[in-house]
């Protein structure tokens, strides 16, 4: 396993590793790769951050934070995969010269713009987070964290400025393959998404999973699991391993 590629998990905007759950795990057993999943600053058991956040923040971790984590790791080549703004970090990361050991890239729910959809779902998780059950939902997760957490998120994506955040530039600089998921009920981006994924990067296979949301991995595990692994095992050469 230590020569193929370490598979990275990038986290959602409410992510953390522990949501992960079991999916590193299986994915390294189906591929024969290592797994490395990290909690960004101001989620799960990491350090705080402050708030509030700039537009530019995906920017900030994908081309600061990410490559100084796989730098204190150790770890040279690597696939990404990234969920939702994990997704979208991805994206920054791979369009970007830090990307020269990354072999591959894999997105569930990425964002390359921001849509009206998206800032409407927004608004529904702060009513909810508010006057609803999402916030005990989610502090079991961030502990702590959970005020910033959700504010980080939150906020920046219902400021003003951010309906003309646009990472569309970066998708022709990435050089490797890439596998972009999205579900067809996704209710924080279109599949507008998705199609701008495929047209900007070179080598790209799209797959839209019907019957599913925001969180691939999660609703439509087996198919969304044989999709990554079946990716994967081309990169890496090996055999069908069973989950």
């Amino acid at each position: 396993m230590d020569k193929n590629p370490t598979l990275i998990f990038l986290h959602e905007g409410l992510g953390c590793v522990d949501l992960w759950k079991d999916i590193p795990l299986k994915l390294s057993r189906m591929t024969q790769c290592n797994s490395f999943v990290y909690s960004r600053l101001g989620y799960g058991k990491s350090d705080g951050c402050k708030l509030p956040k700039k537009i530019n923040f995906m920017h900030w971790e994908a081309l600061r934070f990410l490559p100084a984590v796989l730098d204190a790791a150790g770890i040279k080549d690597h696939i990404i995969i990234g969920h939702s703004d994990g997704g979208s970090m991805g994206i920054i990361y791979g369009g970007s010269p830090h990307s020269v050991h990354l072999k591959g890239l894999i997105t569930e729910a990425a964002h390359v713009f921001c849509e009206p959809l998206s800032v409407d779902s927004i608004a529904k998780a702060k009513n909810n987070f508010l006057n609803h059950d999402l916030k005990n939902k989610l502090e079991k997760y961030h502990g702590q964290n959970i005020d910033t957490a959700f504010w980080g998120w939150n906020d920046i994506w219902l400021s003003p400025g951010f309906i003309n955040w646009n990472i569309e530039k970066f998708l022709k600089h990435i050089k490797v393959p890439a596998l972009a998921i999205q579900g067809r009920q996704d209710q924080y981006g279109t599949l507008e998404q998705v199609r701008a994924i495929k047209t900007g990067i070179k080598n790209c296979d799209i797959q839209i999973i019907d019957d599913c949301g925001h969180s691939p991995h999660n609703q439509q595990q087996k198919t969304v699991l044989e999709l990554m692994a079946g990716f994967i095992r081309k990169l890496v050469a090996k055999p069908a391993q069973s989950i």
